[in-house]
């Protein structure tokens, strides 16, 4: 693999920079590959027991050999993400710059795909998580992989980060995993060089800035701020932390590397706010920058206003709730509301919040969709197939791999069970619906979900 020279200039003199182990990486055709497992989603098999894991985050795990994820139906049930070892460092950050806290209300600003989002909800699992994807077409990537993740405290958005003026000092944890020139993924996805360029590289910093500065007018006084790139350049790294302490006034936070052999320790030239290097040649990732800060005082900068035209949230009626609990008892900590004819359900200590931000952001996906009453019958939701709610109500039917990858195709396959919606599983976790007819099977796989690959 030949670097672009332009690129290694912009290198030479970075701390923890080494041409020839950074070359040689490159060249060597080595490949990573690491997932993180649902701890909420436990398979009747257990998957990964006996690989290494990833030092710094409590659910990774290195995988010596890549499979085929897309005929995975454990992957399609949500059981595991498939994520760069490195991005997961964001667990540690947290663990040292938050800390164990209920009841926060976290945003992960530029969210999609969604790994760091799934993170998010299974760290702050008793809290309230807002993943925002600006772009329309990665916002339905989102809504899809935060649906098989099944946690019913994310909250799916598509709205720019300026829109988030709208809600001052509302979230606890801001996570910006900022769009950026790339380079720390020339290894993975050597396509990528293709693009960049050191005008690129100060058009992500201008834009990295201004995301930054459109948004933390949101995070609360004391709240964190968790910045990241998955560039190697100064501008994009060090740069912008300098800018966020000197001119927006945060305050850097330190994170404890010590026991993480490998990864480098850095000091952004002017206000020496500490940041952390993820390279290649060093650790067992891809390129990556992380920085930590506090917010202690707001920046003075003018805010806009922003309002949804979002659909209104509306309440149950009585004869609805009473229908619900046949299908989702012991709901006591869920809050169900309806939205479009659609039934939600949230934390129930989420609810004020949840009102807050239909009023204010465009949602795409608001908890778990739970499913529709039509007269008497309840139709339920895909989502809800997924979810970490219980299902007990409904039947279920253990599916093989062979009839799973039919099913996950919407393709013909056969199965027994009882006539009515029952639950299609795989190693024990929820897959999707089925309708049981007496001379038929009607798969209710979401059609823009099916595997297409043979």
């Amino acid at each position: 693999m030949s670097l672009p020279a332009p690129f290694l200039q912009t290198l030479e003199g970075v701390v923890g920079f080494d041409k020839a182990a950074f070359e040689a990486v490159h060249d060597s055709g080595e490949t990573v590959t690491a997932i993180r497992v649902n701890p909420n989603k436990k398979p009747n098999q257990n998957l990964f027991d006996n690989t290494s894991r990833v030092p710094w985050c409590a659910h990774g795990h290195y995988l010596e050999v890549r499979p085929s994820f897309t005929l995975d139906p454990n992957f399609h049930a949500g059981a595991y993400y498939v994520q760069d070892a490195s991005s997961m460092f964001l667990w540690q950050a947290l663990t040292q710059a938050v800390g164990d806290r209920d009841g926060l209300k976290v945003l992960d600003l530029c969210a999609a795909p969604g790994g760091k989002s799934t993170l998010l909800s299974s760290y702050f699992k008793n809290g309230l998580v807002v993943s925002n994807e600006v772009i329309k077409q990665r916002a339905a990537v989102l809504v899809e992989n935060t649906s098989k993740w099944g946690a019913h405290n994310i909250v799916v958005t598509n709205n720019d980060p300026s829109h988030f003026q709208s809600l001052p000092q509302f979230f606890d944890v801001m996570v910006v995993d900022a769009p950026c020139s790339g380079s720390g993924l020339f290894r993975k996805d050597p396509s990528a060089m293709d693009g960049w360029s050191t005008d690129l590289v100060a058009l992500c910093a201008q834009r990295q800035q201004r995301i930054l500065a459109d948004a933390l007018p949101a995070l609360a006084l004391g709240g964190t701020l968790i910045y990241a790139t998955c560039s190697y350049d100064p501008q994009e790294d060090e740069h912008i932390a300098d800018w966020l302490v000197n001119e927006m006034g945060l305050i850097p936070q330190a994170i404890n590397v010590n026991n993480y052999a490998g990864i480098v320790e850095t000091a952004a030239p002017i206000s020496m706010a500490p940041g952390y290097r993820f390279y290649p040649d060093q650790i067992r990732g891809e390129g990556f920058f992380i920085a930590a800060f506090k917010k202690e005082k707001e920046a003075g900068t003018a805010l806009t206003s922003f309002k949804s035209k979002e659909a209104i949230l509306e309440k149950l009626t009585k004869k609805m709730q009473e229908q619900l609990v046949e299908v989702l008892p012991d709901n006591d900590t869920l809050a169900t509301f309806l939205q479009s004819g659609m039934i939600k359900a949230i934390p129930a200590a989420f609810e004020s919040s949840i009102v807050t931000l239909a009023t204010q952001l465009y949602i795409k996906k608001a908890g778990v969709s739970v499913g529709e009453l039509k007269g008497k019958d309840f139709i339920p939701a895909h989502e809800y197939a997924l979810s970490y709610l219980p299902l007990q109500t409904f039947n279920r039917v253990d599916l093989d791999k062979e009839q799973a990858l039919s099913y996950l195709r919407r393709a013909e396959f056969n199965c027994s069970g009882e006539k009515g919606w029952n639950l299609m599983r795989y190693n024990g976790l929820g897959l999707g619906w089925a309708k049981i007819l007496p001379n038929r099977i009607n798969n209710y796989y979401p059609q823009e979900w099916r595997i297409l690959k043979v």
